[in-house]
């Protein structure tokens, strides 16, 4: 991100390019599809027919369509839950797709869906479960060095780019195993041995995030209810013992203030009760209204927004899921369409040399607006001219530059005095507010507190319409 001359210097930890990326993704989607889709269960247990793997409309455009017009800009795919089951035709384990009737046992549900994200402008990503409950190798070494890691490896080098790896801490347990029908337990301390795997992905897709609950490049934000926490900073401190699958909940929620690391929160959620397809929860699917609330408290809390919408039997987005994603898509695009602050005269105190506040009116990434480094507690005034009725406020620090702001405060000129009329601790990537419908001429920032001088690269006013009526 190029910002102008004269910057001043990062504070604390800082995103990496591929990091700064990420966040300008903000929403995309999930993909639960297996053998499970078939059985009706949400974990199976490994022994599945492969036969049963049988989509006989699969429309991967149908699919990547529907997550397109809910404005999500990505998909990440299990290509392979817990049950083992591989939905491309791999090396490593005859339980593959290439033992079903789908196309004949010639189809290949990652390479069909990567291709069409690709055609369709959305980043791909894939989830690879480390937890097998069909192979006989679970639970020995042979298993992450010849199966889990080489089943990566062909994710890695056959489907293009890769947005995002995605890695839970799924960690045995009973299942087939081949036909022993056992329970295996590991050291998930270290058995996966996630360095040395995770360096892998460093090398065949060096543009891939690495998500786990301790990251590399982003973290769980501990819970799978659709929100982050409030405040919800980027840097965290993982300590020496906190490993995938070891780390307090509540500590991922908000992350630290003073944290260490920069590794941001991803909301991981799902439009249905279950995560895979279930013919009983089609009634059951989260309305427009419900998904513009998970927006606005993961995005809107500079989280981003990991939304799973599972494909049912026929291989499509069921018709309610793709109903409720097209009327919350083009809510969102109308709520964002217009920056009801363009035009405005800004008057910002203490800027920085070289700086110039009226970049933060175009919603740029790119440019931002800073003060002396003297100044931790500056204003920005936005006169509009004229009235103007809005109910969303946007605001965005330049994160290249750390996260910089403690605390922020916005109020609007009514009645000849200031009002306060929202306020927050972090800002970061992204902070939404949603408040009353408002009317006013004038609007002013106030940082009350920060560690050193603020960067901003947006200052935004938006006026939400109601919601569609649905279904």
């Amino acid at each position: 991100m190029g910002y102008e001359s004269n910057l001043p210097a990062p504070y604390g930890p800082i995103p990496s390019p591929r990091q700064l990326k990420w966040h300008t993704l903000e929403t995309y989607a999930f993909l639960h599809f297996t053998t499970n889709t078939f059985t009706d269960k949400e974990w199976g247990y490994g022994d599945e027919d492969p036969a049963i793997f049988n989509p006989t409309q699969f429309s991967a455009k149908q699919i990547v369509s529907s997550l397109k017009a809910a404005g999500l800009k990505a998909a990440i795919l299990t290509c392979k839950h817990h049950d083992g089951f591989c939905l491309w035709p791999t090396k490593t384990t005859k339980h593959n797709i290439s033992a079903s009737p789908y196309k004949n046992g010639k189809g290949d549900i990652v390479g069909e869906l990567a291709r069409e994200c690709q055609k369709q402008g959305l980043k791909f990503g894939v989830y690879l479960s480390p937890w097998d409950r069909n192979s006989a190798l679970y639970g020995s070494p042979e298993y992450v060095t010849k199966i889990y890691c080489e089943q990566l490896r062909e994710l890695l080098t056959d489907y293009g780019p890769i947005f995002e790896t995605w890695h839970d801490g799924a960690n045995g347990g009973d299942g087939y195993y081949g036909g022993k029908r056992e329970s295996r337990q590991i050291d998930r301390t270290t058995y996966y041995d996630w360095p040395t795997t995770w360096q892998m992905i460093r090398e065949l897709q060096p543009e891939a995030c690495i998500w786990s609950d301790i990251g590399w490049d982003a973290r769980w934000v501990g819970t799978e209810r659709g929100f982050a926490g409030d405040p919800c900073w980027h840097t965290i401190t993982i300590g020496p013992n906190e490993g995938v699958g070891q780390i307090d909940s509540k500590k991922l929620l908000s992350g630290a203030r003073d944290g260490k690391s920069w590794i941001p929160a991803e909301v991981d959620f799902s439009i249905r009760p279950g995560w895979f397809w279930h013919e009983k929860e089609n009634q059951s699917v989260k309305s427009p209204e419900q998904l513009m609330k998970h927006y606005l408290e993961s995005v809107g809390r500079g989280a981003s927004m990991l939304l799973n919408v599972p494909p049912d039997r026929r291989g499509l987005i069921h018709e309610s899921d793709a109903s409720s994603l097209k009327i919350f898509g083009a809510h969102l695009k109308k709520t964002f369409s217009k920056n009801l602050a363009v035009g405005a005269k800004l008057t910002a105190s203490n800027t920085r040399p070289g700086s110039d506040p009226k970049h933060l009116l175009d919603g740029s990434w790119e440019t931002a607006w800073y003060t002396e480094d003297r100044v931790l507690t500056p204003e920005l005034t936005l006169e509009l001219g004229r009235p103007k009725t809005f109910n969303i406020i946007r605001l965005r620090e330049a994160v290249a530059l750390g996260q910089r702001i403690d605390e922020a405060a916005i109020d609007i000129w009514q009645n000849n005095a200031w009002i306060e009329v929202a306020k927050a601790q972090s800002i970061g990537s992204c902070r939404l507010w949603r408040i009353p419908q408002t009317t006013t001429t004038r609007v002013r920032l106030r940082v009350t507190r920060a560690a050193t001088c603020p960067a901003l690269s947006s200052f935004e006013l938006f006026l939400e319409p109601l919601m569609p009526t649905w279904p």
